[in-house]
């Protein structure tokens, strides 16, 4: 934690940009009152990369390697959220194999993120047998995307089109083998998390956020279906093969963090089962179509539910091979204004648990916005404008 800055009764605690409980540089200025927190403000921009703006500046193809690169836990969500939409400009569909092998890895990205984040909210709480257990479990589930695509991170399995790499039988028969394991262990997780006295402590009632405050404050994912909110782009809006594969929409009323460990323990389960039925389901045919590098004047909006919740992208073309514009709306900064929420009121030795509660990505979600002190209004600035600014101030320092 940063310096604690006295101002009558209140103590300013600012937590970041460099901290044991955040792996990404955020700053998070706490004022407590006592041991109580009385307000949070957030100051993001930390590890703003300028994604967005350098998409622009690439053709639709080069874009693939970068929307993959947003965030390494999701990056198969954000491949197909872009592709989705470059799809959508070009009017053009992913033939049906295409669209269940997307699923399968959908889902299992789905499920190696919440073993990552069950471990990490378990290290939280001081729970440090129950994050080896889990990081260890979750290495079967990195093991077949390797298998599947070559790589542990980013997958580069998706393109426009379609999908890179097809799934003969013997990747099937090791994807339904480890899945048996898996399944196994997510028991074993839901019964530990709901007896084990470390974990009780730390999460029962710890951070609630009402259903009416995560509809008000615009929750989304885990953290929204953890207090009651149905609310999840696979029923809402279905893409890719989720019309075609039945599956439930796991909630909970709690609104802890208890109920946002069981949320993604018990989403585990029934993301095993949506693979299940995908490869039983798994179309014959084609794994993609052709498609232009030069797309006509529109725009169109793409949305996927990623393992943190809702992720939008926004896309313009304007008749060349590079978007006009391109815009990114990750999950965890639609959850930003509802974690403040949960912050207030709350007792400082739970904030770590909380922040950790809503699986952050503040790379993914960083943004920044030029302000002019002196005339007090905002700028924007081209590439050439920020170039220009980093030629000077690298000159003067």
């Amino acid at each position: 934690m940063g310096m604690g800055l006295m101002s009558g009764s209140m103590i300013k605690v600012v937590i970041g940009p460099q901290h044991p409980a955040l792996k990404e540089p955020e700053r998070f200025i706490i004022e407590v009152e006592g041991e109580q927190v009385v307000q949070v403000t957030p100051r993001i921009g930390y590890v703003h990369r300028g994604i967005e703006k350098a998409m622009e500046n690439r053709t639709y193809i080069q874009n693939l390697y970068l929307a993959e690169r947003i965030c390494g836990i999701c990056s198969h969500a954000h491949t197909t959220c872009y592709v989705q939409a470059v799809e959508d400009l070009l009017s053009v569909e992913a033939p049906p194999r295409a669209k269940y092998i997307r699923t399968v890895i959908a889902e299992l990205e789905r499920i190696h993120s919440h073993l990552l984040w069950l471990g990490i909210l378990a290290h939280e709480v001081g729970f440090d047998t129950f994050f080896m257990y889990v990081w260890r479990d979750r290495e079967v589930i990195m093991d077949l995307l390797e298998e599947i695509s070559g790589n542990r991170v980013n997958y580069a399995m998706n393109t426009i089109g379609g999908v890179r790499r097809d799934l003969d039988q013997e990747k099937i028969s090791k994807i339904l083998k480890g899945l048996e394991v898996i399944e196994e262990k997510a028991k074993k997780y839901i019964q530990m998390i709901q007896k084990e006295p470390t974990i009780l402590k730390r999460t029962v009632g710890v951070g609630y956020l009402s259903s009416i405050d995560a509809v008000r404050y615009n929750a989304v994912g885990p953290l929204a279906r953890a207090s009651g909110v149905k609310r999840d782009v696979r029923k809402d809006d279905p893409y890719i093969a989720y019309d075609d594969i039945s599956f439930n929409i796991v909630t909970r009323d709690e609104g802890d963090c208890f109920s946002r460990m069981m949320i993604r323990a018990e989403e585990i389960l029934e993301s095993i089962n949506i693979v299940r039925e995908a490869l039983s389901k798994l179309p014959v045919g084609d794994i993609s179509v052709k498609t232009r590098l030069v797309i006509p004047p529109s725009e169109t909006v793409s949305r996927v539910e990623a393992p943190r919740g809702e992720l939008i992208h926004y896309a313009r073309s304007n008749g060349t091979d590079k978007p006009e514009r391109y815009k990114i709306r990750a999950p965890t900064l639609a959850n930003l204004k509802a974690l403040c929420k949960m912050l207030t009121g709350i007792y400082l030795a739970d904030v770590p648990v909380i922040l950790a509660g809503i699986d952050p990505c503040f790379s993914c979600m960083d943004r920044m916005q030029i302000i002019d002190c002196e005339k007090k209004e905002k700028q924007s600035w081209t590439l050439d404008d920020l170039r220009r600014y980093a030629r000077e101030w690298y000159q003067k320092h």
